[in-house]
């Protein structure tokens, strides 16, 4: 039965696609770069509100840049960071990207710096910069636990001072080409949907800015809209996508989403069950309450697991306890077993002691994680307690290792292009900037310097190309292709939806296996989106679906293929194993990248661009 289908046309020079970072700040520079074009920015929630960076927050929320006056100083102090960027990614990315990054870095600061985002400077006036994990120099500059929040705030304000055309409340759910070159866009409503109303987009050039896919998991501190929906887009399309089996994973509130990084581990807080029982012990044998503590410290400037760094082994040991059925939670009222504070190396003393916010004194330092925390960090204490979490009246911090951050996504190069003619992408939709691991605050910076770029890019192309016109028979066939897939009947959405993320997350998320992974594919396959049924999710809950479906089998297949860990992506011969495979010689060091054929997902190793030596 056809159902009545409202249609409303859109004409534009650009189409943006989200209302992150990243399509801010392209929306802002496609508009600087063609004052005369049109210039439209699509997003299925409200402006801002379904993003990361609108979303996100840790004990002090990084973002990444090299200053004139950043150490080690000097004129060509930009290599360094590119080679953080490009060593510590594993060498799967293309360091003529990491150059870029690191390069703009400093540039994009300043322009945030110049909307109004309140970094924290210091009395001469230059930002306060500290180091974060995968650096050694320090680069992470920061407004506090919200520096995403207030990035995001001010671009927003930017954006409407600007002719940019703002939809909201429609998700974009197919892109059309013509000779292989971006053309067009269908897009549905995303809240009343009775009826069904088709937005069709007539455009030379898009860019993707539709963050990542941390729906696809179970457990994840994205907003409920972030489904991948980018990544589908450009598969859909015939782009190529690169590093998809990479996804930052890290200790994260589960009520807050606060990712547990920085002070939050470096006040060094029992590791407890739901019962009160600490069990770190029981996962590393061999290993003093001295090891331990230093463990769990390090943990604070190594936040995301990475096969690298030792002090994985806690987010392992909390994944396994979780997999048996219990709750794992932060423990800030009493110091761990054999805590001993004056045994801690000189080292990470003098860490500690330059972190001090306010001196409270040996002895309080001394009494347990709470007054340490309030020590180095008072500011995390006050931000819980008013999202609704009291350490300092006793409560204990729930956590379990969650999906932060996609290191991989649509392959782009030094423009934002994609291979695909017409459609470009930034921030944490894009891949091959990033690879297995990356600096801490490299993230929003990436949004930053690629959303600028790409959204120039586009723009410049859009006053080259003219806008190809849909075709009445193309829309026709649209409207019929959305009555079919009203008039299904299967397994409803909602119950697919979930069956994705559980089947994601426990077989490609802190420990993965050859078997769990092929299991977890099998389960997929029997997940067609020709079985999915519309539900009360509405047609944009049948598009998000399709949409993690597909991201979940880049995923599940692109580590199967990696047979090594490296970064995030930890290899287990089986479960039981107690530490993953090691990484593997220069023959693993490609990424991998994937694209939609005739015969379904084709994925093959590939050599990154080389970092030019410093």
């Amino acid at each position: 039965m056809n159902r009545t289908i409202k249609t409303i046309h859109h004409t534009c020079d650009v189409l943006i696609i989200g209302s992150g970072g990243a399509a801010l700040r392209g929306a802002i520079a496609a508009r600087e770069t063609f004052p005369d074009g049109k210039i439209c920015l699509v997003t299925k929630s409200g402006l801002g509100r379904g993003s990361v960076t609108g979303t996100a927050v840790s004990d002090r929320m990084a973002f990444h840049a090299t200053l004139p006056d950043t150490a080690p100083g000097g004129p060509d102090n930009w290599r360094y960071h590119a080679e953080d960027i490009y060593k510590i990614g594993g060498r799967v990315s293309d360091g003529d990207l990491a150059e870029i990054l690191a390069k703009n870095s400093g540039r994009a600061l300043e322009y945030l710096a110049g909307l109004g985002v309140p970094f924290v400077r210091r009395e001469d006036g230059r930002f306060d910069q500290f180091v974060t994990d995968g650096s050694d120099y320090p680069r992470a500059c920061y407004t506090g636990p919200e520096t995403a929040i207030e990035i995001s705030k001010a671009l927003r304000e930017e954006v409407g001072k600007r002719p940019v055309e703002i939809i909201e409340n429609v998700m974009i759910y197919k892109l059309v080409t013509r000779d292989g070159k971006i053309s067009g866009a269908f897009g549905i409503n995303t809240r009343d949907q009775n009826p069904v109303v088709l937005h069709v987009f007539q455009t030379q050039t898009i860019l993707l800015g539709t963050g990542g896919a941390g729906q696809v998991f179970e457990q994840n501190v994205y907003p409920a809209g972030m489904t991948g929906d980018g990544y589908s887009l450009a598969y859909e399309a015939g782009a190529e996508l690169v590093n998809m089996e990479f996804e930052q994973i890290g200790l994260c509130s589960v009520k807050t989403h606060l990712a547990c990084s920085g002070s939050m581990m470096r006040s060094i807080p029992r590791f407890v069950t739901e019962d009160g029982q600490e069990f770190l012990s029981g996962h590393l044998p061999g290993k003093s309450h001295r090891q331990i503590a230093a463990l769990i410290f390090g943990k604070g400037a190594n936040w995301p697991i990475s096969a690298e760094k030792e002090n994985t082994v806690i987010d392992i040991a909390v994944f396994r306890e979780i997999g048996k059925g219990r709750r794992i939670y932060l423990d800030y009222s009493a110091n761990p077993a054999g805590f001993d504070f004056n045994a801690f190396s000189a080292r990470i003393k003098e860490q500690y002691f330059g972190e001090i916010k306010q001196d409270l004194g040996e002895t309080s330092r001394k009494e347990k994680p709470l007054m340490r925390l309030k020590e180095i960090n008072p500011a995390s204490l006050s931000w819980l307690k008013s999202h609704g979490v009291d350490l300092e009246a006793g409560e204990k911090l729930e956590i379990a290792p969650s999906i932060q951050h996609f290191q991989g996504g649509v392959k782009i190069r030094k423009q934002g292009n994609t291979s695909v003619p017409g459609l470009f992408a930034a921030g944490e939709c894009a891949g091959g900037q990033h690879g297995a691991n990356r600096p801490g605050g490299n993230a929003l910076m990436d949004s930053q310097v690629f959303g600028r770029i790409a959204g120039e890019a586009a723009a410049n192309l859009a006053k080259t190309h003219p806008k190809t016109e849909l075709s009445p028979e193309i829309i026709q066939n649209e409207i019929q292709a959305i009555n079919e897939i009203q008039s299904r009947s299967g397994v409803p959405v909602s119950r697919a939806w979930e069956k994705i993320r559980r089947l994601s997350y426990r077989n490609a998320g802190v420990i993965r296996t050859e078997a769990g992974l092929k299991e977890a594919l099998r389960e997929l396959g029997q997940l067609s989106e020709k079985s999915f049924q519309v539900d009360l999710k509405g047609l944009s809950g049948f598009f998000e679906s399709r949409s993690i479906g597909i991201v979940s089998e880049m995923i599940l297949r692109s580590a199967s293929l990696r047979k090594e860990s490296r970064g995030p992506h930890l290899f287990f011969k089986s479960g039981d194993d107690p530490w993953p495979e090691p990484a593997g010689g220069e023959e693993w060091e490609k990424y991998i990248v994937l694209r939609k054929t005739e015969d379904g997902m084709r994925l093959e190793f590939q050599k990154p661009v080389p970092l030019n030596p410093r």
